[in-house]
């Protein structure tokens, strides 16, 4: 039994934070060092030094320990990592920890040596700022004299974490959807006939049309005792599409469905809900965009969203969603991010496969070109954004507005943020006229202020916790938190 060499680590080696996930997935398992380092044909010395992070772990040695553990080698991703380090960045930049003085190596520690650790201290704190805020609503309704219950549980942000460990990418919902074309004989040109059909024989469900005074503010109601489906007359032809399809995933993929909500951290019978309807939508996007033909399509037209949303007949949030989704091993598209906002600043949907954080416990970058795409709506809005740690992303932003309700119904306006790393603009259409090698195309953003190292942003609202405050009374600038100057 021959250790691998200390001293000439494999050029395959898997960064060295992998040992603390390896020596949780040993004690999970009850079993002693000396027994796994057998079952690995290595010494348990050598396992002890990886299981602290003062060895690498071999690729080979890696795909042994998937085998051993009977688990998915997709559970070493470094992804989960890098989001795992956001998350904890942004928590401890926290008023509250502001005499701690945590550095960034010291967080970057913690979670390489003991990620279990980190993910508990994140869970409290996402606790916590659950808990004010619920207070302060709380005292709020209580001032007004409204004895409303108040809940803590926010079961958005667990069906996000949902889809974000999944990478927004559901092989047997994707698998569901294809059986779906074959089974309904479906043709592209001819769609809502043929899903209409497919319900009215193969489900036993009638589809109506309601008329606006006879379905005040809904679109979608299906009567499971009746078998009836009832669709807005308000809806345009697209929507009517997806609501359709989606009401056929609810019907049909039932048992991928509850596979994927028996996940233990949904902690709500709010939160499973949410996620079921979200996992149906994801089903009636496979539907619409099948994913063999929309990638070739996304390939062909260089990602230039709308042409894609007119050969689809999908709207253009359906397409930047889909464009997400495109993760099949093989058959991978563009690692895309999308965040959709409202005006207020609010984040009502995101998702990151290109590696960039959103901020979730405080309010976002306001140099994000998104902000600024609601100042000219429906214009798409396109940028080079430097991130303070260095890494460029190329991103375009424009606004959306929801078509249906009639004259006298509200129109929310939202804006839609798609990007990816930099290294892959040049497969998107609107990369053409960007020179992306000029340094000073890049505009500098960030994640928050209290994140941001940049000292000199004259747009910060507050200041950051990587450096100590320094304000000169007989100075003032654009902003009260900046040094100045401009880098």
């Amino acid at each position: 039994m021959k250790d691998p060499s200390p001293h000439r680590p494999s050029s395959e080696a898997v960064p060295v934070r992998f040992g603390a996930k390896l020596r949780t997935l040993r004690r999970n398992a009850g079993l002693s060092q000396a027994y796994v380092a057998q079952q690995l044909d290595i010494s348990a010395s050598y396992l002890n030094l990886i299981e602290n992070n003062r060895r690498p772990l071999p690729a080979p040695l890696l795909i042994k320990v998937a085998q051993l553990f009977q688990v998915d080698l997709r559970a070493f991703a470094p992804d989960e990592d890098a989001r795992l380090l956001g998350d904890l960045y942004e928590a401890f930049s926290d008023s509250m920890f502001e005499e701690d003085r945590l550095n960034s190596g010291e967080v970057r520690e913690l979670v390489g040596a003991s990620p279990g650790c980190a993910r508990a201290v994140l869970k409290l704190y996402r606790a916590y700022q659950e808990a004010r805020a619920s207070a302060e609503m709380l005292a709020s309704r209580l001032a007004d004299g409204d004895g409303v219950e108040v809940r803590a549980l926010i079961p958005s942000e667990e069906v996000s974490e949902l889809v974000q460990r999944h990478m927004n990418h559901f092989p047997g919902l994707e698998r569901g959807a294809e059986a779906l074309w074959r089974e309904a004989r479906l043709d592209e040109d001819d769609l809502y006939p043929g899903l209409v059909r497919y319900l009215e024989r193969g489900l036993g469900v009638q589809v109506r049309v309601a008329r606006r005074g006879d379905a005040e503010g809904m679109l979608r109601r299906y009567d499971a005792e009746r078998r009836i489906l009832t669709l807005s007359e308000l809806l345009p032809t697209r929507s009517r599409n997806f609501q359709l399809a989606a009401q056929i995933g609810l019907m049909t993929q039932r048992q991928e469905l509850d596979e994927v909500l028996r996940d233990e951290r949904l902690s709500s019978d709010e939160s499973r809900s949410l996620a079921r309807i979200a996992l149906a939508n994801y089903f009636a996007g496979a539907v619409l965009m099948p994913y063999e033909m929309f990638l070739r399509a996304a390939r062909g037209e260089r990602y230039d969203i709308d042409v894609l949303g007119r050969r689809f007949r999908v709207g253009f949030e359906q397409v930047c969603h889909r464009l997400t989704t495109m993760r099949r091993p093989g058959q991978e598209g563009v690692p895309f991010h999308m965040i959709r906002i409202d005006v207020a600043g609010n984040i009502s949907k995101r998702f990151s496969a290109s590696g960039i954080h959103f901020a979730r416990f405080s309010g976002a970058c306001p140099r994000w070109n998104i902000f600024a795409a609601f100042l000219t709506p429906g214009m798409i809005r396109i940028q080079v954004s430097r991130m303070p740690d260095g890494a460029s992303y190329f991103c375009i932003a424009r606004t959306i507005q929801r078509d249906s309700g009639g004259y006298h119904a509200q129109h929310p306006i939202m804006a839609i943020g798609l990007g990816c790393q930099a290294q892959f603009a040049r497969e998107l259409i609107y990369s053409d006229g960007v020179d992306l090698k000029d340094p000073t195309t890049a505009i500098p953003v960030g994640v928050t202020c209290r994140m941001c190292e940049r000292d000199d942003c004259e747009q910060r609202a507050f200041p950051s916790l990587r450096h100590p405050l320094r304000v000169d009374e007989n100075v003032r600038r654009l902003s009260m938190y900046s040094s100045g100057g401009s880098r």
